[in-house]
């Protein structure tokens, strides 16, 4: 049994895989051909962004494979300076030429502020936006909505105004960044949390090495990376997991035959804080710019 065979259901009666493959692959020198070995080894649930410049890829990877685009589960995302009422229109229009689709089955805010001034003009930019991503749904152009490093207070004003509620919101998650907070304020307002970096993102500090992750790799005769993986399931978080190999790509969806116990859970979800990547949506933004001419 692999991720791709188990499905998580959404608020509003939708499913996804229990797990997703990441495009966010600036280290990666062909991305196209990545994404057509994920298809290979079965994933049908993809994440992009606009920021990511990888849309085109998985655009022209699903065309490629022969598959009907009506089974696979595109989510992209548009970035901080494409917010906005119109920003958010031009934006999916750009989106959608990139992936050759006529839809996207998950469009996401990816994220919530676009400075890292603590005023109030966010609350408003937000919902401009929002307003923009809720009448693609009724366009029949997008099928449902995410956010993206959103946290409470973020989604607060967001469900407090909003007329179609985020199903998603994606989160770095992973053993040593829990943000248990977050997790218990999604869980209740029935908002699936997904992991962006679950695997860490190869910093010297990375969980790769991690002694306590090691030595639950070894008692489990797992990967380490397994073992992130299967600790942010059995919380009931969605990871999207990135490789370039398709052993990699195989071995990440077979976590679903072992179990890590309650108490190595408990012991995962209270590490100390480490191969945290430093992006708090409220004080870091990204300095990055999107590519509207990479159509």
């Amino acid at each position: 049994m692999n991720g791709f065979d188990s499905y998580y259901t959404l608020s509003d009666g939708s499913k996804l895989p229990k797990i997703g493959f990441g495009t966010y692959n600036e280290e990666f020198a062909d991305n196209e051909k990545v994404i057509s070995t994920a298809i290979e080894a079965g994933y049908r649930f993809f994440d992009t962004a606009s920021l990511y410049e990888t849309e085109r890829y998985l655009g022209n990877a699903i065309k490629k494979s022969g598959i009907p685009r009506d089974e696979f589960i595109v989510e992209t995302k548009l970035w901080i300076d494409e917010m906005g009422y119109d920003g958010a229109k031009k934006a999916v229009e750009r989106s959608l030429k990139r992936l050759q689709t006529d839809y996207i089955d998950i469009y996401m805010m990816h994220w919530p502020r676009q400075t890292g001034e603590l005023d109030e003009d966010w609350k408003t930019l937000d919902m401009k936006t929002w307003k923009a991503m809720e009448e693609m749904v009724d366009e029949g152009i997008v099928k449902r909505l995410g956010v993206s490093n959103f946290l409470p207070h973020h989604l607060d004003n967001l469900l407090a105004h909003c007329r179609i509620a985020p199903v998603v919101d994606q989160l770095e998650l992973h053993p040593g960044y829990s943000q248990e907070c977050a997790l218990a304020y999604l869980r209740e307002k029935n908002i699936l949390p997904m992991a962006w970096s679950p695997l860490g993102r190869g910093r010297e500090n990375a969980t790769a090495g991690n002694s306590i992750l090691v030595k639950l790799a070894e008692r489990y005769g797992r990967s380490v990376q397994q073992i992130n993986l299967r600790f942010l399931l059995q919380k009931g978080i969605l990871p999207i997991p990135k490789a370039s190999s398709k052993e990699h790509m195989m071995s990440n969806a077979n976590v679903f035959d072992f179990e890590l116990s309650a108490e190595d859970v408990s012991m995962l979800s209270c590490m100390p804080q480490t191969a945290w990547l430093e992006e708090h949506p409220d004080f870091y933004i990204p300095d990055r710019k999107s590519n509207p001419d990479n159509i």
